[in-house]
């Protein structure tokens, strides 16, 4: 059955669209078409659009708040061994804090460096403390520039025997030449930790604090 397009013209022409009742079937039925495009489109615009990004924001916080809830359940089941590593590290920490000397040791742990190398026959042309320590979170380091001349057997002897003293003491920058006699000259930086006592550590937390502050500010 083919379609009269010039009759379908003729009548949306001659349609009183002010009286409904007066339309064609073919007017009824475009009309009857296009609210049927048309509703859908305005509820999901007006109406449907919002609620659907409620919708989807309500589906994102859930799984968020699932992996905020396994992720603390997990810390909840491994709350015993986290206590029990906690404990271990202060244990070890304390250990290696013992190993540095407090202020007043600071003089009687040069003289063992000294002696170390005095003890393997080394003749010492530089023993020299900065005039300053550096001051860290918890403990202060101090730099000794030391210069000895010997051979070299003694040298490494003298390495080895303040590797194991009690105290924490390590030797950098280390530089060997030789002189004219055949003899070494080793220069070396000798780097030995104190802890800071507790009213060091305040005013160390102290200064930080304010630093922050200052930098805040700067902001």
């Amino acid at each position: 059955m083919a379609i009269d397009f010039n009759r379908i013209a003729e009548d949306f022409k001659a349609t009183n669209w002010k009286d409904p009742g007066s339309w064609t079937v073919v007017p009824k039925a475009v009309v009857l078409l296009a609210l049927l495009v048309a509703l859908p489109v305005l509820g999901y615009f007006g109406l449907w659009q919002g609620q659907l990004e409620q919708l989807e924001a309500g589906k994102a916080a859930e799984v968020k708040f699932k992996d905020d809830y396994l992720n603390k359940k997990k810390q909840a089941v491994n709350l015993d061994l986290h206590k029990q590593q906690l404990r271990e590290i202060d244990t070890q920490f304390g250990a290696l804090l013992k190993q540095l000397p407090n202020k007043s040791q600071m003089d009687a742990l040069l003289v063992d460096i000294n002696q170390a190398g005095l003890g393997r026959g080394l003749q010492f042309e530089l023993f020299k403390p900065a005039a300053q320590e550096t001051v860290r979170e918890f403990y202060a380091e101090l730099p000794i520039n030391v210069r000895v001349v010997g051979v070299y057997h003694d040298m490494g002897a003298f390495a080895s025997d303040v590797g194991q003293l009690s105290r924490i003491v390590t030797l950098n920058n280390v530089g060997i030449s030789t002189g004219k006699d055949g003899t070494l000259t080793m220069d070396v930086t000798a780097r030995t930790f104190r802890y800071l006592d507790d009213d060091e550590v305040a005013a160390q937390r102290k200064a930080a604090a304010g630093a922050r502050k200052a930098a805040a500010k700067k902001k």
